[in-house]
């Protein structure tokens, strides 16, 4: 009887402490870039005071609208010809206005291929985008990557053009 209840007791720890979920891995920055990259709170861009009206986060939400995401062809990860100067005019913001900030670099991927599929070509795509924003001279301890493969479509019709909208790789700001 005692054999059976602790290989009851530990099924149920092996059932309950499981995979808790499926949320996408993160490439971190590390912690001395992180550090470098806070700024205290009465300072915005620039070293000047932040107005009362305009917070840390809509500065930064505001600067995230100067990105241009960056579109890939079906089952791609190699930056198109006509995305060449997106990614240059990313750069330049991320080195200028944005240049306090750390960058994540999040790859999104159309609805065609398997979950796993996805979440690698999604990371391959911010990787590329990633390797153009240092060629370019971003410093590469501010950038992170996120696959968030086909979880995020700002699409949802069944058409070749949707699923091209949600071949992508956005950037957000983090502080």
């Amino acid at each position: 009887m005692r054999k059976v209840v602790v290989s009851s007791v530990f099924a149920a720890l092996l059932v309950l402490t499981g995979c808790s979920d499926k949320e996408p891995k993160v490439e971190g920055l590390d912690n001395a870039a992180a550090g470098s990259k806070v700024s205290s709170a009465g300072e915005g861009l620039s070293g000047q005071s932040l107005s009362s009206t305009e917070s840390e986060s809509d500065i930064m939400a505001r600067l995230e609208k100067e990105f241009s995401s960056v579109y890939f062809d079906f089952d791609k990860f190699n930056i198109r010809a006509d995305m060449q100067s997106s990614v240059s005019k990313d750069a330049s913001v991320a080195k200028s206005q944005a240049s306090k900030y750390a960058i994540k670099l999040e790859g999104n991927c159309d609805e065609w291929g398997s979950d796993e599929y996805n979440f690698a070509l999604g990371l391959k795509r911010a990787n590329t985008v990633k390797n153009a924003l240092v060629a370019e001279g971003v410093d590469t301890n501010r950038i992170s990557m996120v696959s968030l493969g086909e979880g995020n479509p700002t699409c949802t019709d069944k058409t070749k053009e949707c699923w091209a909208k949600n071949r992508r790789v956005e950037f957000k700001l983090l502080p």
